[in-house]
């Protein structure tokens, strides 16, 4: 399979042909792009093409889709014979739904993504959680597995700064943050939203416990504002007990990484001459490979591994 980038360029270059009759004034398109066109019914020559040289691509197909209802490439009038039968459903893609789309296809399409996985031991981190919860009472926030990770962000976000930034392609330059601001992707009824604990580094793993609750819990209710919405620096992403063995998480731009959280499952694990039963989990964190490379996204990766095996590192110098 070739890569983004290579795909990019072989769809830039123009298509040759032999056709007599072909014009300078045809539409630039790939014969992909040309052939799913002309299912959908719709006029290469009336559609802007975003890529180069005004070249027409899948995604200014799925723009005008997407813009569909007004104007003479309305689908109603391209529907094929069957389009009425009542198993059929066309949905408008708006408002949140469709910024999250736009978003998370820029996202994919202009950054090369490099996704590092690895599991982690969670067996005593999980013992330890299950302790602090049966102290807790009705005053007190339950802990879930993701303020220990946030915990362990912080911590090797120190070790490798450059993990915790932005990267603002056009301007050439990467900022990076004293400030750790961690974006928890939350799912909504809109959508998914990414809530932000902000300066994670200032908080304790109750506090991050009870911050993650706070914001997320905003974000589901639809109640947050702007300001709990926006401005994180790097970003978490779990999709919890049915969260597989493994994903490959979409960068959250500006952002040059993401720490994807998978499923914990108790495997056979040997240990001092014998299989012993392990909970374990995998990481599958995304990094923008422009700005991160292989060796800088395993060490980062490592060094949470590292806390979250030896839990009581989470709790050294705790704000």
């Amino acid at each position: 399979m070739c890569s983004p980038w290579v795909a990019r360029s072989l769809a830039s270059r123009p298509t040759p042909t032999n056709n007599p009759d072909s014009s300078a004034d045809r539409p630039s398109a790939a014969p992909a792009v040309r052939a799913r066109a002309a299912d959908l019914g719709l006029d290469l020559g009336a559609i802007e093409g975003t890529g180069e040289g005004g070249r027409i691509l899948h995604a200014d197909l799925d723009r005008v889709l997407v813009d569909r209802g007004s104007g003479p490439l309305s689908p109603q009038s391209h529907t094929s014979p069957d389009a009425d039968s009542d198993d059929r459903r066309i949905i408008e893609v708006r408002g949140v739904r469709r910024r999250i789309a736009e978003r998370l296809s820029n996202a994919w399409r202009e950054i090369p993504h490099i996704t590092y996985i690895d599991d982690i031991d969670v067996t005593e981190l999980e013992q330890l959680r299950g302790t602090l919860n049966t102290r807790s009472d009705e005053r007190t926030q339950r802990l879930t597995l993701l303020p220990f990770i946030a915990r362990a962000i912080v911590l090797a976000v120190a070790e490798i700064p450059e993990v915790n930034a932005h990267y603002d392609h056009p301007a050439d330059t990467l900022t990076t943050f004293g400030a750790v601001h961690i974006g928890i992707a939350t799912q909504t009824t809109d959508g998914l939203r990414v809530a932000v604990a902000r300066h994670a580094e200032q908080r304790s793993v109750a506090a991050l416990a009870a911050e993650i609750s706070r914001v997320t819990g905003l974000a589901r209710n639809g109640s947050a504002t702007r300001a709990d919405l926006s401005g994180s620096t790097i970003t978490i992403t779990s999709l919890g007990a049915i969260g597989g063995i493994a994903t490959t998480p979409i960068l959250n731009p500006p952002e040059v990484a993401i720490v994807g959280v998978n499923k914990i499952e108790t495997r056979p694990v040997w240990r001092d001459g014998t299989f012993q039963p392990r909970q374990k989990l995998n990481l599958s964190s995304s990094f923008d490979h422009r700005m991160v490379d292989g060796w800088v996204a395993a060490t980062f990766v490592q060094h949470i591994k590292h806390s979250l095996e030896t839990p009581a590192l989470l709790f050294v110098n705790d704000p």
